[in-house]
């Protein structure tokens, strides 16, 4: 209880001022405040965003290297992220009473895991401790882990508030009492829980903000990495060199070389195309990721043609999948690159990884494929049904055992508008099951034969996965929804009409760039918004 008691009063104590003093701009490695001279920036160019909380991932990278933790309690035991299509997305974050009372018993767990091995313990603490009083080895504990967690370096007032707890360590005789505190403290303080971005007022830019640069360090690092950032890119923020654009565009370019990066990237496709969780065999799904991760790596790291994500002929196979497939196997089970010859198959969304969108029924629902393809591809907004619909339930039997036939009900007056949107992407995909292999008719219905012709109204008509990349990479529209989708990504939240200069710009960009996905990623933390934050109460 006292222990409790004491990080509680510390957690309250570090709250107070923070907020209103991290205003002043950006400090020195030595936490004294540094004036800035916020720059001129189109107050249009810049979309309202509000308070951030770290997701499940996040948090779980942050334990990860901040105490070598890789437990990952964060995915199993905080709320569930609403995935919008993203996991990032402020607005759909809920404070709750169940998440503060998580959160603390999470960071005392995590505290108790990482002191619990000798080895593990001095490395973290970084200093052999004299004994239960020894101020001075504490002190350099709380200044290094307090700027990784916080993400900035502490003031000397704060530093002094931590050293306080030392009193527990000597009640206690024992020294790792009080790094404990420090620790399950940090864990809990709103500056680690939320991407916090207080930001500088910009003169004659009513509600825009200008990013200090550890503010700067955190959110490039959150966007590339998935995690806080690191030593080295806080020594950057410290020493001002975020501050540029040529500066953020060097330190991104670094960052994109690390495996973490490789991790992100992997994450946001994961999120966009709707296979982070996939509901086969561990077997199965084990081989539909490791299928669809080494095609985006392949792409996106190999900076080629993001177009080919959408039409390579080639793809990652193990034996097992190739059997589940139906293709020849690579006589490999750890998987190698294998053409897809004969099979009409091309680029991710051949993949079963992605063709497990719209299971439904113990079947696939053409109205769910298609729906996803509009929103998710295309980026167009499809209302909901209508309170009269349950979508729940399977279309009606009509005389017809057919699928085709059934969904031929949604023509009906009042839903048509809809479903003519929709519907028709879906049975061009019909030829795939929900687990991704080819077939030829509908389910226990060998009568029922699918032909795999599908359209997009307006746009043009399709056979099949491959067919339908093809026909979405030639509207444009693919390309102009994948950017749009990256930089809700990046911004973790909705885009507005303010944003739509910056998407427009980086959309041109991408486009002369050769479609690197890379480079998007560059050009979307060099660019000018990125540095900077509207208000959401701002016109």
């Amino acid at each position: 209880m006292i222990l409790r008691l004491a990080t509680l009063l510390l957690l309250g104590a570090s709250c107070v001022g923070e907020i209103k003093e991290a205003s002043a701009g950006s400090t020195t490695a030595q936490g004294v405040p540094q004036a800035r001279t916020p720059g001129a920036v189109d107050a249009h160019a810049v979309g309202p965003s509000g308070l951030r909380r770290l997701t499940r991932t996040e948090y779980d990278n942050a334990l990860r290297d901040l105490l070598g933790d890789t437990s990952r309690p964060g995915w199993a035991r905080l709320p569930e992220d609403a995935f919008d299509p993203f996991d990032n997305n402020y607005a759909t974050q809920i404070a709750s009473g169940v998440l503060v009372e998580t959160l603390e018993t999470m960071a005392e767990e995590a505290a108790t895991r990482a002191l619990a091995d000798p080895t593990r313990r001095m490395a973290l603490v970084g200093c052999a401790p004299t004994g239960p009083d020894d101020a001075a080895c504490l002190r350099r504990f709380v200044v290094s882990f307090g700027r990784r967690a916080l993400r900035r370096p502490l003031r000397e007032e704060e530093v002094e508030r931590y050293l306080t707890l030392q009193s527990y360590a000597v009640e206690d005789r024992n020294f790792h009492t009080a790094v404990a505190l420090v620790i399950r403290a940090m864990l809990q303080d709103p500056e680690f829980v939320y991407a916090m971005e207080i930001g500088q007022a910009v003169p004659g830019s009513p509600g825009i903000l200008k990013l200090n640069d550890f503010e700067m360090a955190s959110r490039l690092s959150f966007f590339l990495l998935g995690a806080p950032p690191t030593s080295s890119l806080l020594d950057l923020a410290a020493a001002g060199k975020l501050a540029t654009a040529a500066d953020r565009r060097a330190a991104a370019t670094k960052l994109l070389d690390s495996p973490a990066a490789k991790e992100r990237v992997t994450w946001f496709h994961a999120q966009w195309l709707r296979y982070f969780q996939l509901p086969f065999s561990p077997e199965l799904t084990a081989a539909l990721r490791t299928e669809t991760d080494a095609l985006v790596q392949k792409v996106v790291f190999g900076k080629q043609d993001y177009f080919n994500l959408f039409r390579a002929t080639e793809t990652f196979l193990t034996d097992t999948l190739a059997r589940h497939y139906g293709l020849p196997a690579p006589g490999s089970t750890g998987g190698a690159w294998m053409g897809y010859g004969a099979s009409p198959r091309r680029g991710i969304l051949s993949h079963g990884a992605f063709l497990a969108v719209g299971a439904k029924f113990d079947d696939t629902s053409p109205t769910v494929r298609g729906r996803f393809v509009r929103e998710y591809l295309l980026c167009q907004d499809i209302p909901p049904p209508p309170p009269s619909v349950n979508a729940d339930e399977p279309p009606p039997e009509t005389g017809s055992p057919c699928k085709i036939d059934r969904y031929a009900e949604h023509t009906d007056v009042g839903c048509a508008t809809c479903h003519k949107q929709i519907d028709p992407i879906g049975f061009g995909l019909e030829a795939y099951g929900r687990d991704g292999r080819f077939r030829t008719a509908d389910v226990d219905q060998p009568q029922c034969r699918i032909k795999g012709d599908g359209e997009v109204l307006g746009v043009g008509t399709f056979n099949g996965p491959a067919g339908l990349a093809d026909l979405l990479v030639k509207s444009g529209k693919l390309e102009a929804c994948a950017v749009r989708q990256l930089y809700r990504f990046a911004t973790g939240r909705k885009e507005s009409a303010h944003d739509e200069p910056t998407i427009g710009r980086l959309g041109d960009l991408f486009a002369r760039n050769g479609r690197s996905f890379v480079d998007l990623l560059v050009e979307i933390a060099s660019g000018e918004s990125f540095g900077f934050k509207r208000l959401e109460a701002s016109p």
